[in-house]
């Protein structure tokens, strides 16, 4: 039987009509360049798109070249809205996107469960954005796909790499982490604290915090695995709400990375 998590922030953080959301993120996808060496793993920002869709582009815009390739799709950001001890997973077949339904990777989702750390909750996903505001760009660059959902709470740094680890897989599986950077710092102060975040994720170096970016846990996990796998990383686009669509006196700050093979070429 299906059984579906709905949309809970359509209309609001981005279109709810169909054909008004397809256009809106071909616009942000049409602005930036589709070059460079598709990622194995990206970070991206998950705030309104009229604030953070133009950086979260520049990176899904290289995914293009995955689109008949990638078949699994492992979304991890931080939980706003629900306590999460470790992480969690939901119990549900499918995700709603006003794009169409995301049929789930139970297999995968199964796997991840005998993680002690990992619990099923379905509420720490009902209203949770950090993953619902990827769908759609996920959906406008790669077509169809499996989705394994996680929202991290406090899990460890070793403990966000170890997930990711369980459902690594090879060149049919995409890494999505999502994550805003600093929150609500005047605009310069947000562009130095940024700076200096988006500095650490390019060594590798997983220490981050909350107060550095909402996603610092699978972030963490992320940097972790990628200096196993030998990943390299490169910033693709730094830049706060300040400069899209906000005053800029508290502003939020947004960073898109990807993550390739180190001696992959890159245009």
């Amino acid at each position: 039987m299906s059984t579906v998590r709905r949309a809970a922030v359509s209309g609001m953080f981005y279109p709810g009509e169909p054909a008004a959301l397809a256009a809106e993120v071909a616009s942000y996808l049409a602005a930036v360049p589709a070059t460079g060496t598709p990622p194995k793993a990206i970070i991206a920002p998950h705030a309104g798109y009229m604030y953070s869709g133009p950086i979260a582009a520049c990176v899904y815009a290289r995914l293009a070249a995955l689109r008949d390739i990638v078949r699994r799709v492992v979304l991890v950001g931080p939980a706003h809205r629900v306590f999460v001890r470790g992480a969690a997973v939901p119990s549900v077949t499918h995700f709603d996107s006003p794009l169409g339904a995301i049929e789930l990777d139970r297999e995968s989702i199964a796997s991840l469960q005998q993680l002690r750390f990992v619990e099923t909750n379905d509420a720490a996903h009902a209203k949770e954005h950090s993953l619902e505001v990827h769908l759609p760009f996920l959906q406008a660059v790669l077509g169809r796909f499996r989705l394994v959902p996680v929202v991290v709470g406090d899990a460890s740094p070793q403990e966000a790499a170890q997930l990711l680890e369980a459902v690594w897989g090879g060149a049919e599986t995409l890494i999505v982490v999502s994550s805003d950077l600093s929150h609500y710092h005047p605009y310069d102060v947000a562009r130095a604290r940024d700076r200096d975040t988006a500095d650490a994720i390019l060594r590798l170096d997983a220490q981050l915090v909350p107060e550095e970016a909402c996603g610092a846990a699978p972030i963490n996990g992320l940097l972790q695995a990628a200096r196993r796998h030998n990943l390299r990383v490169d910033l693709l686009d730094l830049r706060n709400s300040g400069d899209t669509a906000g005053d800029r006196s508290r502003v939020v700050g947004y960073g898109a990375f990807a993550f390739t093979e180190r001696g992959a070429g890159h245009a």
